[in-house]
């Protein structure tokens, strides 16, 4: 009896126990993520900006911050009055005096009380191009906690609310860097709360009418709460030792919500044709109830953790990366993973070995016979013949014309991917209308000298140096003005603004890349939007032949002990690249080329997050992996039992087919909750993975993996004879 069958048979015996201390486990686990516990909640650790790694930009605006002797600014913006009117003049003048004498404020800059006055040039950049309103700048002292700066943001903007509501006509806007990354890390949970309560209504449903019945249908999903309640207590613990981007809790927590959901199908599914084995002819004992739990747990179980492993290794390949997003979401993926595991194996056996032979035996109310029936069916053990053993003879009679149609169509759904952009947004992350996004876009057009430069280039050389180079920046294509340059400390910032105004455009990246070329005699890095995405991107390039290795190389040796075959392993490696590389070309056509705008509520940005592919290649092959190993575990038993290779594939996909469907069903359901998020990030994720499930799921599970298995017959299952050898030693078998 091998220990996962002993595992599971101790979980039946001893149900109500291991029930109730995981009961206490989940609830001590969200009032960790609630911060009941102390040590604050998830959500006030999160934070957010633009993903970073070693190169020109980052060394920019290290120099620039070691410079910094003040803390952030916040910008206050008193819209429809006239700054030449005596009362605006009075009003503007208590409120700066007001905030200059309020806690924790360095200076307070006021277009009255700068040289030259309201009508002097130092003064209009503080004043509305059309005439209509007047900007503060607040500043704040340096080194204030996260928590007090946007303290201290919210009292200036009440404070300003205050003034403007004096002034007939007048309205108050406030905003800053504190204030952007508060509202970013509020939508990304108020888009968790949504998505799941989305998604998990609908999945409850669907899940009642898979599994044929209530009791049967809550175990994955009890399960599933036990996996969102680890995943939340495991990202705080992160939280406290590195910095998590707010989307990275709603994609992981997501996945682990989506993987729990699956892994309670698989074995649900398995315990029902354990059970019905000894359901002939009597109700059974606790004895066969145990057993049937034990063999669960020692055969799906099995499945479930070799599952588990290629999502993991899959999700380590994201440490590779020098983004400390990319790491931080591949630690907590990895984490979130191990905790769906333990809830597959650890409770919903004890969940269903309360449950006993309820799982079979599905009722409803005696007035809907036909849906009565209709459950029953669903809910019950998948025949030896049926609709996948069907669709399987279909495929193998035409193995040829699905092998080649199908890789078609992946082939040129993938095909505008080859275009794809990448761009790290700021406020765009927003969508149009929120309250920051809609600031920033404020200062952009009526107080264009207040809005950041496209480029900044920090020079280590003085003023009068960097203003005898800024006649060759000017001359750069693309550039539209040059800032005067301005001394920070022991550098000298320069300012660049360029053809349209957009800091991650193609024009940007352009001068940025004009700028690098030619350097001056002084050492001059170029920062901002374009200059991070164009560093983050050859870092991506870089590391990603070292974590496709890893990915490639560890899926390869797992595939191997688990079949015994070279070639199932290789085939499986091809198309779930080709499947993934379909996605990929789904999201750049939705979100670069913005199709579907209107019907998923985004504008597009004419790019793709520069954080999406790497993520999506790391989730996506995981998951894919998920059902290849589910369909593959079936078709290796089957050929175990002495099966040919043809019908090994039929019997196996018809063991799991429903199986399969089923679960990428559910997990399109569960992604499809991202789709209802605010923040683009989040949206696009979930377009890529709902659309790498549905396409796994549907044309490489159940028509491209059994085409290509009967073309290559017995082949399926060479190896080299020391691999043979080294299979019979340490492959992982069925039993």
């Amino acid at each position: 009896m091998t220990f996962l069958e002993r595992l599971g048979r101790f979980e039946a015996r001893h149900a109500r126990v291991v029930v109730l201390g995981w009961v206490l486990v989940v609830l001590a686990a969200f009032a960790l993520a609630l911060g009941l516990l102390g040590g604050g909640a998830l959500f006030d650790r999160l934070s957010s900006g633009e993903p970073t790694v070693p190169g020109d930009s980052r060394t920019g605006r290290d120099l620039l911050d070691a410079q910094a002797k003040v803390g952030p600014t916040v910008t206050t913006v008193i819209d429809g009055v006239d700054p030449a009117d005596a009362s605006v003049r009075a009003a503007i003048g208590d409120l700066a005096t007001t905030l200059a004498d309020s806690q924790h404020v360095t200076a307070v800059t006021s277009p009255y009380a700068v040289p030259g006055g309201v009508t002097g040039p130092a003064a209009k950049r503080l004043l509305d191009r059309d005439g209509r309103g007047v900007a503060l700048l607040v500043q704040l002292d340096p080194g204030l906690s996260t928590s007090v700066e946007l303290e201290r943001a919210h009292w200036v903007e009440a404070r300003a609310a205050a003034t403007a509501r004096q002034l007939p006509g007048a309205t108050a806007t406030t905003g800053s860097t504190p204030q952007l990354v508060d509202e970013i890390t509020h939508r990304v949970e108020v888009d968790l709360r949504t998505g799941e309560g989305v998604a998990l209504p609908i999945s409850l449903v669907v899940m009642v009418l898979v599994f044929g019945g209530f009791i049967a249908a809550g175990v994955p999903l009890l399960g599933a709460v036990a996996s969102i309640g680890g995943g939340l207590a495991a990202l705080w613990g992160f939280s406290q030792v590195i910095d998590l981007d707010a989307t990275v809790v709603n994609v992981v927590t997501i996945l682990g919500l989506g993987l729990c959901i699956d892994y309670g199908l698989l074995i649900v599914s398995r315990f029902r044709e354990e059970l019905r084995g000894v359901m002939s002819d009597h109700t059974p004992t606790r004895e066969e109830i145990e057993h049937a739990v034990g063999r669960t747990v020692a055969v799906a179980g099995r499945t479930v953790l070799f599952s588990g492993l290629i999502v993991a290794i899959s999700l380590s390949g994201l440490m590779f990366f020098q983004a400390e997003i990319l790491r931080a979401i591949g630690s907590a993926g990895v984490s979130v993973v191990a905790v769906a595991l333990v809830v597959a194996v650890g409770f919903v056996p004890a969940l269903i070995g309360l449950a006993g032979a309820r799982l079979v035996r599905p009722g409803l109310p005696q007035r809907v016979p036909g849906l009565r029936v209709l459950l029953r069916r669903l809910g019950d053990v998948a025949p030896s013949e049926g609709v996948f053993s069907r669709l399987a003879g279909v495929v193998q009679a035409h193995a040829w014309l699905v092998t080649v149609a199908v890789t078609a169509v992946l082939v040129l759904v993938a095909l505008p991917s080859l275009g794809m952009q990448l761009r790290s947004s700021g406020p765009e992350l927003m969508p149009v209308g929120s309250e920051q996004r809609t600031f920033v876009e404020q200062l952009d057009t009526h107080y264009p000298a207040l809005a950041n430069p496209d480029v900044v280039v920090v020079a280590q050389a003085t003023p009068q140096q960097v203003a005898a180079w800024v006649p060759q920046v000017a001359a750069i294509p693309g550039v539209a003005s040059v800032d005067q340059p301005v001394q920070r400390g022991d550098v000298t910032v320069l300012g660049v603004r360029v053809d349209g105004g957009d800091a991650g455009g193609q024009v940007a990246r352009g001068v940025v890349q004009h700028l690098r070329d030619h350097r001056p005699d002084f050492p001059a890095y170029a920062t901002g939007q374009a200059a991070g995405q164009m560093d983050f991107t050859d870092a991506l390039v870089r590391r990603a032949p070292w974590a496709i290795a890893l990915v490639v190389i560890a899926t390869f040796v797992l595939l191997f002990l688990m079949t015994g075959s070279v070639l199932v392993p290789l085939k499986a490696l091809v198309m779930n690249v080709v499947s993934l590389g379909a996605s990929l070309g789904v999201v750049t056509l939705v979100f670069q080329d913005g199709h579907l705008e209107n019907l998923l509520h985004f504008t597009s940005t004419g790019a793709v997050e520069t954080t999406i592919p790497p993520m999506v290649l790391a989730f996506g092959f995981g998951l894919a992996m998920d059902y290849e190993v589910f369909l593959l575990s079936r078709i290796k038993e089957q050929r175990d039992l002495g099966h040919s290779n043809d019908e090994a594939v039929a019997a196996g996909l018809q063991r799991s087919g429903r199986i399969i469907t089923s679960a990428a069903l559910l997990v399109v359901i569960v992604f499809a909750g991202l789709l209802v998020a605010q923040v683009l990030t989040v949206k696009q994720t979930g377009v890529a993975l709902m659309t790498a499930v549905m396409v796994d799921a549907t044309l490489v599970r159940m028509l491209l993996v059994p085409a290509t298995m009967t073309l290559l017959g017995e082949w399926n299952w060479w190896a080299p004879h020391p691999l043979r050898r080294l299979h019979d030693r340490f492959g992982i078998g069925a039993h």
